[in-house]
């Protein structure tokens, strides 16, 4: 956790990139590269829409969620792929479960969360 969920973008780039996209995201979300989950997702469009990364993680302050996509869209633009949109879907700690055990007591989770947040 977290997850980053490309859409629209081309498996052999992202494999090529991941380490840099990885190392991005982790440095400026404060979190080990090693929980980075990444994903590309097969879509079906319906009506037109354009490439994507969804960014599923837990809440921290706007300051970090604007530096995390102006990085993240900083480097895949430099890549060519300056058509991308990126939000959050935010998760709630308390709503997030792991082998069906709510998550209790994560010191870097709560050391990172918005106050008020947990």
């Amino acid at each position: 956790m977290p997850y980053l969920r490309f859409k629209g973008f081309e498996e052999a780039f992202l494999r090529e990139q991941l380490p840099a996209l990885v190392e991005g995201f982790s440095r400026t979300a404060a979190v080990p590269q090693e929980i980075v989950k990444v994903e590309l997702l097969s879509i079906t469009k319906i009506t037109a829409t354009p490439r994507s990364l969804e960014i599923y993680m837990f809440p921290r302050t706007k300051e970090k969620h604007d530096a995390i996509a102006a990085n993240i869209y900083g480097m895949l633009a430099r890549f060519g792929y300056r058509d991308v949109h990126i939000f959050f879907v935010l998760l709630s700690p308390s709503l997030y479960y792991k082998e069906g055990v709510p998550l209790q007591n994560i010191s870097w989770l709560q050391e990172n969360m918005p106050h008020g947040n947990e």
